[in-house]
């Protein structure tokens, strides 16, 4: 893809609370353009909560953040042209009967429909069609996702997709929109320690390329910039006796309730996210919290 000028982070003690208590409070981040930033914990602790609240798609209650220039929460529908969201339980799910060129032809269409400029609307069909296939190739091979490889190339449903291709799928939708931020939510589902890595690898090159990446995980390598959901400031990742992070996998943080198991609405239609419902409830419960703006 085509250099893009990434977003700076800034939040100060910057917290959410909903009917059940804290789902995150006092998360303290700064982070240049171009940065690739983990967001870590276990399952329940707020992660997704956090990374919708930084993309502008969820209030917080407490602190202030401004993200590429928009102050939060005052400006979110600013930053949620310039930011992008993928493998977000409840929110981005893909629909398991379509194919991937079907989803990606989709994407690119409410693309052009709804975001792209007037004067791109105003350009000759045939140049807007060649135009959105460079868009569609661009995302592809940002993402990872060469479709050769696919069992049925473009016409491989969803629902065939193993689960490395089914994220990147998820990340080209994303990229096609050109954002500055990137928020993927739990990379480290389902995948193994090699598939993991040529995530993060790939997300690596995003952020080379300019894209500010925030990516929720268990455990985050060392070369990122990491804020533990229940902390108060973000640092540079300092590997601990268990994971890699001070904590035993499964600690929740003492002034972190957890989220108990409640299904929630999203924005797009239920469906077979192919997901351990655990994972749901996360979503779920950051949506009936604090709700979408």
């Amino acid at each position: 893809m085509d250099a893009t000028v990434g977003a700076d982070v800034r939040a100060e003690g910057l917290g959410l609370k909903g009917p059940r208590g804290w789902a995150f409070h006092g998360i303290t981040l700064e982070a240049e353009p171009g940065s690739l930033i983990a967001i870590e914990g276990p399952s329940g602790s707020g992660r997704t909560s956090l990374l919708l609240a930084l993309t502008g798609r969820m209030k917080p209650t407490e602190g202030v953040a401004t993200v590429a220039g928009f102050k939060l929460p005052r400006h979110m529908a600013g930053l949620r042209r310039v930011s992008a969201v993928a493998n977000v339980s409840g929110v981005t799910d893909l629909e398991p009967a379509l194919t991937v060129g079907e989803h990606l032809r989709e994407r690119a269409l409410l693309q052009r429909r709804f975001e792209d400029s007037l004067r791109e609307l105003l350009h000759p069909r045939a140049q807007r069609a060649h135009e959105a296939r460079l868009r569609v190739d661009a995302a592809l091979a940002a993402a990872g996702l060469d479709l050769e490889t696919l069992p049925k190339g473009s016409r491989t449903a969803v629902r065939d997709l193993e689960r490395p291709q089914e994220v990147r799928l998820s990340l080209a939708l994303a990229l096609l929109g050109r954002p500055r931020l990137l928020g993927v939510d739990d990379i480290d589902m389902k995948l193994s320690a090699p598939e993991r890595e040529g995530i993060w690898d790939t997300l690596r090159s995003l952020t080379r390329a300019g894209t500010t990446v925030v990516a929720v995980c268990r455990a985050a390598p060392g070369d990122c910039l990491t804020v533990r959901t229940g902390g108060t400031r973000a640092e540079r990742h300092k590997p601990g006796p268990e994971n890699g992070s001070g904590n035993t996998p499964g600690d929740t943080p003492a002034n972190e309730p957890r989220n108990t198991p409640e299904a929630g609405p999203g924005n797009t239609p239920a469906n077979e996210s192919g997901k351990p419902e655990p994972k749901k409830e996360e979503a779920g419960d950051a949506l009936t919290e604090a709700g979408r703006a």
